[in-house]
């Protein structure tokens, strides 16, 4: 079934990370060089700067925010207004930091592209990088295809990250301490899904932001898709929120690399109503 969206904010650089939270949606402008957070009516709020690329998004039990220094490969801490380093990941990520997930023990998994694919250089399978919340960093997994988007479960006993170049969903059980066990194929998808941003709903499926078919797709495990919501540019990332988590929020994007997001301000939140609401982290 194709699900029709509406505008809910444009005019951004580029987006990442949603996440629903106090009621509002929070999103990193990752070309803007900043956090912000977004209404269900579409008033804008700037959260805190970020000049070296914020992606991921999360927080401590505490409430405290995270986020995801990409180019300088660290987890920030949002303190008094101001941002701290929590974790140094720059001796376990080969590239930029991208995505990241945070489980209710404040135990933070955080995904690189492993190499620089816009450069042309060759493909590097990365390492996802497990940050405890004491800040020690230690690696969950690795020769992984551009680890992306990722989701934990309602029952807190699965990760799932999406493999970008891999063109899959891949699953693991975390086990004690964190550490990720039992990897598998969680669904293969269609060779012209390079899967990005993903959230899961109470049902079990999974929304899947494709950015070259322009589109999310709601994914049931094994590959099934069962429904589609469309855009007229990139689709980026994805969240299900609202009152009732039954609102997919998408983000979407008229360019990727950084110059060109920078000077076209093409990205824009988009939001469908769905069936099934959100579930798990994020």
């Amino acid at each position: 079934m194709v699900v029709s969206a509406r505008v809910v904010a444009d005019g951004f650089h580029f987006l990442e990370g949603p996440r629903w939270r106090d009621g509002r949606l929070w999103v990193s402008d990752m070309h803007g060089d900043r956090v912000v957070a977004v209404t269900p009516d579409g008033i804008v709020e700037p959260i805190v700067d970020v000049p070296t690329q914020p992606s991921g998004l999360g927080w401590l039990p505490d409430g405290r925010l995270l986020v995801v220094s990409m180019t300088d490969r660290r987890l920030l801490r949002l303190e008094g207004g101001r941002l701290v380093v929590h974790a140094d990941l720059s001796g376990l990520a080969t590239f930029h930091c991208n995505d990241m997930v945070v489980d209710a023990d404040g135990r933070a998994y955080v995904g690189n592209f492993g190499y620089d694919y816009e450069a042309g250089e060759t493909f590097t399978p990365a390492v996802l990088g497990l940050v405890h919340p004491d800040g020690r960093v230690e690696p969950a997994a690795d020769d992984l295809a551009f680890p992306n988007g990722m989701v934990i479960t309602p029952d807190g006993g699965t990760l799932i990250v999406a493999e970008t170049f891999a063109h899959r969903l891949t699953a693991f059980t975390i086990a004690a301490g964190g550490q990720l066990a039992e990897r598998r194929t969680w669904a293969s998808l269609d060779e012209r899904v390079f899967p990005d941003g993903i959230c899961l709903d109470a049902a079990g499926a999974i929304w899947v932001a494709s950015p070259l078919t322009k589109e999310a797709i709601r994914v049931r495990e094994g590959g099934a898709v069962t429904d589609r919501v469309a855009a007229d540019r990139h689709v980026i990332a994805c969240m299900l929120g609202g009152v009732d988590r039954r609102t997919l929020f998408v983000l979407a994007a008229t360019a990727i690399p950084r110059a060109s997001a920078r000077a076209q301000r093409g990205a824009q939140i988009l939001a469908a109503a769905v069936d099934a609401p959100g579930a798990g982290s994020p």
